[in-house]
């Protein structure tokens, strides 16, 4: 219990931290979101199991705790394939860090997932398990669903994530977002589905945004879109903003939905 009132005291003064710093935030008078974000390694053979477990088991669970949309998506454009990416959001930090603890205590939940959570070492369903913690943005507070998803309609994810080479430096690439690139992205026709900022995970400080897209033909063409708007070029000329000063790398990924998605 102490250990679980540490944790979440600590994660709260580090969002503080970050959100109180950024003088481009208003009060949107909205709850912001916490995100989970997991990555299943695995390898040829082992998929099956692993996406019969998140579909069966561990979304219809989580959903069960309040958790929800789930996102579930495979890699199709980066390194290190097949990787299956779950995007878990909840309204609490504790029920987010606890959630492993309270799928063990739902009988329904232990069942479904009785072939993965048994699996032998000689079959096992993954290779490795990484997850990161965020806030989202004030300015985007929850996770937009796409229509596309409601209509099971093609669709494409790019998950970028940003790393800055320092603390101040990431605080005004997220301030850059507040003060004109959300609307910047919105006229050149994005889907904006989450912003997140990082509390726990590797290679901090960054931030990690997903945007959607019909399929990659549109994402080239609206980036183009992007890149040449006016708003953009001088937002991205300000000397407060300049992109090499508060990013240093930038890693991005093509993702495609699964079938039981709810995103």
């Amino acid at each position: 219990m102490e250990r679980r009132r540490f944790l979440t005291s600590s994660l709260a003064a580090s969002t503080l931290a970050f959100a109180g710093k950024s003088v481009a935030q208003e009060s949107t008078g909205k709850q912001r979101e916490y995100y989970e974000l997991r990555k299943y390694f695995m390898q040829s053979g082992q998929t099956k199991l692993t996406e019969n477990y998140v579909s069966g088991a561990l979304i219809p669970a989580l959903n069960r705790m309040g958790m929800s949309p789930v996102g579930a998506f495979n890699l199709t454009l980066g390194p290190e394939t097949p990787t299956l990416y779950v995007l878990i959001p909840s309204t609490s930090v504790e029920a987010l860090v606890t959630a492993d603890l309270k799928l063990a205590q739902d009988k329904g939940f232990m069942q479904a997932a009785e072939p993965f959570w048994n699996a032998s070492a000689k079959e096992l369903p993954y290779v490795r398990i990484e997850s990161s913690l965020m806030i989202a943005f004030e300015g985007w507070p929850k996770v937009t669903v796409p229509a596309a998803t409601a209509q099971h309609a093609k669709r494409v994810f790019q998950l970028r994530t940003y790393e800055s080479p320092t603390n101040q430096d990431h605080v005004r690439k997220v301030e850059m977002f507040h003060n004109g690139e959300f609307e910047i992205f919105q006229k050149a026709g994005f889907g904006q589905v989450f912003y997140g900022d990082s509390l726990i995970g590797p290679r901090l400080p960054n931030l990690t945004y997903m945007l959607t897209f019909g399929d990659i033909g549109e994402m080239n063409g609206k980036w183009a879109a992007f890149g040449s708007d006016p708003d953009w070029k001088k937002l991205s000329a300000s000397p407060r903003y300049a992109f090499e000063s508060i990013v240093s790398n930038i890693t991005n990924l093509i993702l495609t939905p699964t079938e039981f998605s709810q995103i």
